[in-house]
């Protein structure tokens, strides 16, 4: 590749990696600029994921804040996201890329409209139902899902992950996507790992999506934590919009 070619891959990398931290669905930016600069889809999945790591981690840290009370949930979640990332990318690897096709706008829709009415549908959960039990199995099968298919491929899966949290959690909208971005780190990571040993990745690529990610998501989280939640939810079904656009195009 050429010098503009690799600028082109560091601002997707950077782009990403602020979209992730806010929300999820940066690897829309970064997957399409790979495969427009000619990287073969497989190749530009795996690599992209690699990449994102670092962005992942950075966002965590710059929420840490938000995290300081919430071990109990992460380490609820954790190995939801672990077997999660680990299944959907084997499924990657042995799967053809079209067997999500069909669901996958569906689910990016669905979570759109769960974001949405997030704050009415927890009211109604938590008179109908047990809160802590929404809390437990039902939230954990909820992430577990999820991250299979942010192993497989991943865009909007933040979308989709706080759309399910906020109606199953009791915590602040905030806290919810602090809670996400570590969830993330750690799936990606699962899946990167996975790839490493199974797949072809290109390391150059690599490198310079982690330097934009790491930064992206370092400012990304920022900035992003001072937002109100109103305002959050807004960027959320914005920019899920964007990507079920994306998708179904």
């Amino acid at each position: 590749m050429v010098w503009w070619e690799w600028l082109a891959v560091l601002a997707a990398g950077v782009a990403a990696g602020g979209i992730n931290a806010l929300v999820g669905s940066g690897t829309l930016v970064t997957f399409s600029t790979l495969v427009a600069l000619g990287v073969p889809p497989l190749t530009a999945n795996v690599t992209n994921t690699v990449g994102l790591v670092a962005g992942s981690v950075a966002s965590s840290v710059g929420y840490r804040a938000e995290l300081s009370t919430q071990r109990a949930r992460m380490v609820r979640f954790v190995p939801a996201s672990v077997l999660g990332g680990l299944t959907g990318a084997l499924l990657l690897l042995v799967l053809p890329e079209s067997a999500f096709d069909a669901i996958v706008p569906a689910l990016v829709g669905l979570g759109v409209v769960l974001v949405a009415v997030q704050p009415w549908l927890a009211r109604r959960l938590a008179v109908e139902h047990d809160t802590a039990a929404l809390g437990g199995p039902v939230a954990w099968g909820a992430v577990y899902l999820i991250w299979v298919y942010g192993g497989y491929f991943g865009a909007a899966q933040g979308v989709l992950l706080i759309a399910v949290l906020g109606a199953l959690v009791d915590a602040h909208l905030q806290r919810v996507n602090a809670l996400k971005n570590v969830l993330a780190a750690v799936v990606n990571a699962v899946a990167a790992v996975v790839f490493i040993l199974l797949a072809d990745i290109d390391w150059a690529i690599a490198l310079v999506l982690t330097l934009g990610a790491a930064a992206g998501g370092f400012f990304g989280a920022h900035y992003g934590r001072r937002l109100p939640p109103a305002a959050l939810r807004a960027l959320i079904i914005v920019v899920g919009l964007i990507a079920l656009y994306v998708l179904v195009r």
